[in-house]
Formats: C-alpha cells, sequence, structure tokens
C-alpha cells in the first residue's frame, strides 16, 4: 500500500480534552493489515465497526466490537492498559478513532475507512448519547487522571438549545466539527482510504458491506454473506446491542439498548426552525465548500473518489 509518490499526512499537533488524549497514537507499532474507522462521531462509526467485525470472523454472533475494536484515543481506560491490550491482539486489528487527520498519526500501511454524516444528524444522535449518560459516565471523563480542559457537563434539556449551541460553538460540548470533516475530505485521494456515508449505509446495506469487503481485500464466503448481513442490520445491532455498546452499556440510563438509539435520519427537520437550517447551511457552505457540504448532506461526490 505505501507508494512514495503519495504526499502521507504527518502528524501536526495533539488533541486533549475530556474525552481524548492523541498522543497515544504515537505509541502504536502498526501492522500492514491494520485498518481504522474514523468519524466524527455519531456518523455510524459502531455501525460500521460491526461490519467489519462480521466481515472478519465470517459472521460470527459472539463478535463483540466495542472490545474487538476500541477508540484507540479515548482517556478511557489509560493508555497503559489499552495500548497493551490492543498491541497483544493477534486478530486483524480494527481501530476507531473521532481525530482529524492532522492529529493522527496517518500510515501508509493502514487501510482507513472514513464515514460521514449531515451535522444535524449527528447533533440529534449525540443528544441522545449525552443526555441519557448516567453518574459514571460523567465521573469515567471527568475525573479520570490527566484531562485537559473543562469537564463535560449535562446538556440542556432542550435539544434545539444543544443544537445551536453545538453549531454556534464549532462542536461543542465535545470538539471541532468542520475541521473533521475537512480534514478526511482533503486527502480523500489518498488509496488507503476510503470515505463511506452514513446515507447510503441505509440505502444498501449489502452493497456497501461487499464495498467495503473490496477495499480491505477480506473475502466473502457467500454461504456467510446473508448471516453477515443479517447482523450488520440496525434491527439486529439494536436487539443485541450489549455487543456494540462500549462496557456492555453500563455509562447509560437504560444500558445498551439507549446506545444502539434510533439509526435514522431526519428528526431535526420538524424541530428545527427555517433560519436554524439555513444557518447550518450556510455555515457548511462556508466551512466546507461545495463539493464536500454536498457529500455531507448527501452522500453524493460530485467527483469520483478513485473507488
Amino acid at each position: 500500500m505505501a507508494d512514495p509518490a503519495h504526499h502521507w499526512p504527518r502528524k501536526q499537533r495533539d488533541l486533549h480534552n475530556h474525552h481524548m488524549d492523541s498522543t497515544i497514537w504515537d505509541a502504536l507499532d502498526f501492522r500492514d493489515d491494520d485498518i481504522v474507522i474514523a468519524t466524527y462521531a455519531k456518523s455510524g462509526t459502531t455501525w460500521t465497526q460491526q461490519i467489519i467485525g462480521q466481515l472478519l470472523f465470517g459472521g460470527s454472533p459472539e463478535v463483540e466490537v466495542a472490545a474487538l475494536s476500541p477508540w484507540l484515543d479515548l482517556r478511557v481506560p489509560p493508555r497503559e492498559v489499552k495500548l497493551p491490550a490492543v498491541m497483544a491482539q493477534r486478530h486483524r486489528r480494527f481501530l476507531k478513532t473521532h481525530l482529524p487527520v492532522d492529529a493522527l498519526v496517518y500510515s501508509p500501511k493502514a487501510r482507513y475507512l472514513y464515514v460521514g454524516r449531515d451535522g444535524r444528524d449527528v447533533v440529534w444522535s449525540l443528544y441522545n448519547h449525552h443526555a441519557h449518560a448516567n453518574a459514571l459516565w460523567y465521573q469515567a471523563l471527568n475525573d479520570t487522571p490527566g484531562r485537559v480542559g473543562p469537564p463535560i457537563e449535562p446538556p440542556p434539556g432542550d435539544i434545539r438549545q444543544y443544537f445551536r449551541q453545538w453549531l454556534d460553538g464549532d462542536g461543542y460540548p465535545l470538539w471541532p466539527f468542520w475541521e473533521n470533516i475537512r480534514s478526511w475530505w482533503g486527502i480523500r485521494h489518498l488509496p488507503n482510504l476510503m470515505l463511506l456515508h452514513f446515507n447510503e449505509l441505509k440505502a444498501d446495506l449489502p452493497g456497501q458491506i461487499r464495498r467495503i469487503a473490496a477495499f480491505l481485500d477480506i473475502p466473502i464466503d457467500e454461504r456467510d454473506f446473508p448471516r453477515i448481513v443479517e447482523h450488520c442490520s440496525f434491527a439486529y445491532m439494536k436487539a443485541h446491542a450489549e455487543r456494540s455498546a462500549p462496557a456492555g452499556g453500563i455509562f447509560w440510563e437504560g444500558g445498551a439498548q439507549t446506545f444502539v438509539h434510533k439509526g435514522c435520519n431526519g428528526r431535526w427537520r420538524n424541530v428545527l426552525s427555517a433560519d436554524d437550517i439555513r444557518h447550518y447551511e450556510e455555515t457548511a457552505l462556508s466551512e466546507l465548500g461545495p463539493d464536500c457540504a454536498r457529500w455531507l448532506a448527501t452522500g453524493e461526490q460530485a467527483m469520483p473518489a478513485g473507488r
């Protein structure tokens, strides 16, 4: 995969907050077949992890993606615990990140999948995640040693207010949104990166599973394929949420069923005002440019990405 003709991204900075410590990537010894799943957050990350887990393990119902595919830059558990566990894995590793490209060690050895989703749908999913987090979640993020910056606080009771704070604060109270999207869109030409989109996964899950398998050079046994597709459906993941939710869902009121929530788009349409929608769309256009903004909203790319 490594090709000296390509200009490979180099890490430029570190990102620290109540969730993240990007320095763990500096210590990772990459393998030639590593897979990295990247998103801003709540864009289909767990869904993509489930797809890859099912492809790697032949449709096994026992795949627990939260344990097999850790969020590497999350501060919990600390790197002293997480990194040795990742290094000890003997299966093909598939790791998760929510970092922008310039805060990540980008390896020519690995293959990367970046999943996009309209920011309005992201916020609706984030709000469910954030509003239903329990005291243990806040304690883990805020009290684990090494936090940089302010703690994360419970969200307001009104989701429209939450959306406005997120948009005006560029991802508040999490991390910047637009730079994350821009950074991955900007390297979409690289041969070891594939862009995915939440809308595409919903519209044609079997086709997207095959596309992912081809990109990752994972052969599909056709006898297993119907089971793989079934296990990657939202209904199946919801029914077996404890296998995909971090720590089995102990950080959310209602458990793992809360973590794997609705998996749908457009819930913002009857809540946001016309001015809210216009403000978001104008911001997206300004921050991303027309081609990237169109892709983020719809999954459509103006120009083929070489796949």
